[in-house]
């Protein structure tokens, strides 16, 4: 997931401390910024070297968004989707990419499991292994937005091996609503099987 070269390109933009592929804190103000690394159970969620880049922030798989330099403000309000990169992608075959918030309203009640932010289909091998995502949109990207005083919310990305000949698209009922929607079912329904590759990042309300 390049963690280190993500947090040594800040570096040269926004005066992050790097050290050992570490970066530590210090006082904001001073242009300081901190990108922690997820653990536990969140770092198990990332497996496959799915990449995931925002403008100045780098590849952001398996980190916690920073505060500092507006990062939150900007990720939820100014940048529009990331670039996303699968070097492993199998040049003969079709992918399906998911991104979705498991935390909504928040990750102590998620009553609106899962929040649909993102799902494109028909993406080409040779397109991913080059980082770029062409494909059939099914949702349009919607940037990751978490309620004031929800506390942090995981963005995750699941990548799927898309099987041939399979007509995948949303019911009339999915496309109402992007709150509550059944990832488990419609993955089954269109047989994607487990994730080739999936990755998260967190980040709370910019303002919290």
């Amino acid at each position: 997931m390049k963690l280190l070269a993500a947090v040594v390109l800040v570096a040269g933009l926004a005066g992050v401390t790097a050290w050992g592929g570490e970066a530590f804190a210090g006082d904001e103000h001073m242009g300081t910024c901190v990108f922690e690394k997820l653990t536990g159970q969140d770092y198990k969620f990332c497996r496959g070297d799915l990449e995931v880049f925002y403008p100045e922030l780098g590849d952001v798989g398996c980190t916690y968004i920073p505060k500092c330099n507006q990062y939150r403000k900007r990720i939820s309000k100014e940048w529009h989707s990331p670039k996303i990169a699968y070097p492993q992608a199998d040049k003969n075959k079709k992918y399906v990419l998911i991104m979705v918030d498991p935390d909504a309203p928040n990750r102590a009640n998620p009553k609106y499991r899962f929040w649909r932010h993102w799902v494109v289909i028909d993406i080409k091998g040779t397109d991913l292994r080059a980082g770029k995502l062409k494909g059939h949109v099914l949702t349009d990207y919607g940037r990751p937005t978490p309620p004031s005083q929800s506390g942090y919310h995981r963005y995750q990305f699941r990548l799927y091996e898309q099987p041939a000949h399979e007509a995948i698209s949303l019911s009339p009922e999915e496309e109402a609503s992007l709150g509550s929607w059944p990832l488990e079912r419609f993955v089954e329904q269109f047989r994607l099987g487990s994730p080739v590759a999936s990755t998260q990042f967190l980040t709370q309300h910019h303002s919290d």
